[in-house]
């Protein structure tokens, strides 16, 4: 057979994969998938309270803790971008593996920095394989998921991002409560992230490799194997035989993406999403610790220690709340849609941010709460689908690709909020740098109203466009 001939079966057997009905083995693959995030969210977030312990031990001039902040979403960055190609070349299972493996031991080695670069180079490698997951694992649940549950799953990233949020609050709470010498919390902190990761891994190891990605390479009798442990179903239309399938590049994926009207408005969508939600939360969210002290709020007391553990205990509840937000997050689908999921999201954030620069300037602490409170809710909306539209209206032979570009967006912004917010902050005080915050939300409200097209069920609808194709040619 023809490149054209192989490409052809393949897609037919993407078309009876992707209308499977779900199994144990696929919703715990999607699971092990997402989890990805919990750790993530453990690494990005312990350091928040972990950098006055630093500090204090490395002296670092605000450049040099600034890059220790923002290093791993560089290597985010790269480890997205590189990854997902890789994994769409070479499979899931390889990637998924290997970027637990490198996690588990830079984020052990990270822990025993012997100075500030160290911690900084460190920091930058350990965000390779977490980019590299993140846009392996979105690429592996559109493939082994049902239909209908692939998107729910996938948006609930912000619900795992909160719960690790609040454990990592918790824990280094707690360490620092039972007295821990300072110079040994930070680095206990940072290190703690390899147990989950290494739980994770060994969960990991009997997943199989999803069968799209296999038929997509030519591999068709491990993908008969692997489509019967997840769906209970060989693909006879299949031969027992591997055959050569040309590889996809990456401008074949910027035009096939272009080619299609809803496709590239959705990823242009998504890539926008993701920028504002990525800056939008490490600007205000990452530093909201930050400006409840100096707004005071939390303080139960005098002292380091009441400070520090009263605002640690009231971000750990405006987090809570955000979680529950993560968690209705993919309800909501069924209801409004992606678009206005979107809409609501970017839209509460955006009031939250702007009644919170009022608050901040008048001093009001119970409203900069709130507002803190308003502004999680609607990122937390906001944030839990652009990862989940930019896979989902990829083609198969494309979904690590698109995982991978969409990535890269929350990784760039994010590297530049980290980095920029406290300049930002020093120059134009807390309510300058939060009103300039705002314009974040407000430029993501806007894109979903005027450029999102409603995608809710577009996987689906693209599959039966395929599977009229498939049988007319049948």
């Amino acid at each position: 057979m023809d490149q054209a001939q192989l490409r052809e079966l393949s897609d037919q057997a993407t078309v009876r994969l992707q209308n499977k009905p779900g199994t144990a083995s696929s919703r715990r693959g999607g699971w092990m998938m997402i989890s990805t995030i919990l750790i993530e969210a453990w690494d990005l977030y312990a350091i928040s309270f972990l950098l006055i312990f630093i500090k204090s031990e490395f002296g670092p001039t605000d450049v040099q803790l600034g890059l220790a902040t923002a290093a791993v979403q560089g290597g985010a960055l790269i480890g997205a971008l590189i990854g997902g190609y890789v994994a769409d070349q070479f499979g899931r299972k390889r990637v998924f593996i290997t970027t637990m493996v490198l996690f588990i031991l830079l984020a052990i080695a990270q822990g025993f920095s012997q100075n500030i670069w160290e911690l900084i180079i460190l920091r930058f490698l350990i965000g390779i394989p977490l980019g590299s997951d993140i846009s392996n694992g979105y690429a592996y649940i559109m493939e082994s998921m049902s239909k209908g549950k692939r998107e729910e799953m996938g948006s609930r990233w912000q619900f795992m991002f909160g719960l690790g949020e609040v454990i990592a609050i918790v824990v280094v709470t707690i360490m620092y409560i039972a007295g821990m010498d300072h110079d040994l919390l930070w680095r206990v902190g940072l290190g703690l992230g390899a147990i989950p990761a290494l739980i994770l891994l060994v969960s990991r190891l009997n997943l199989p490799e999803t069968p799209s990605s296999l038929v997509q390479r030519g591999r068709f009798r491990e993908a008969k194997a692997s489509s019967e442990a997840l769906f209970g179903d060989s693909l006879e239309m299949l031969p027992n035989e591997d055959v050569k399938i040309n590889r996809v590049k990456v401008g074949d994926f910027l035009r096939v993406m272009w080619s299609d009207p809803i496709k590239k408005r959705a990823t242009i969508f998504g890539w926008i999403s993701n920028a504002m939600q990525g800056a939008e939360f490490t600007a205000f969210g990452f530093y909201l610790p930050v400006i409840l002290v100096t707004a005071g709020v939390g303080v139960t007391g005098s002292g380091e220690d009441q400070s520090i553990v009263g605002t640690n205990l009231v971000t750990a509840l405006v987090y809570c709340l955000a979680t529950v937000a993560g968690f209705i997050a993919p309800m909501m689908l069924a209801r409004i849609g992606h678009r206005g999921l979107s809409m609501w999201g970017f839209g509460l954030s955006f009031c939250g941010l702007v009644v919170g620069a009022f608050a901040i300037g008048i001093d009001l602490k119970p409203l900069i709460v709130i507002a803190a409170c308003v502004l999680m809710w609607g990122h937390y909306w906001d944030a839990s689908n652009g990862m989940t539209i930019t896979s989902m209206v990829a083609p198969p032979r494309f979904k690590a690709t698109a995982s991978g570009f969409g990535y890269v967006f929350v990784k760039g912004a994010s590297f530049f909020g980290a980095f920029v917010f406290p300049i930002m902050t020093s120059h134009w005080g807390p309510v300058g740098a939060t009103l300039a915050v705002s314009a974040l939300s407000l430029t993501g409200f806007l894109s979903a109203k005027f450029i999102l097209p409603e995608v809710y069920g577009y996987v689906e609808q693209e599959t039966a466009a395929l599977e009229r194709k498939a049988e007319a040619a049948g």
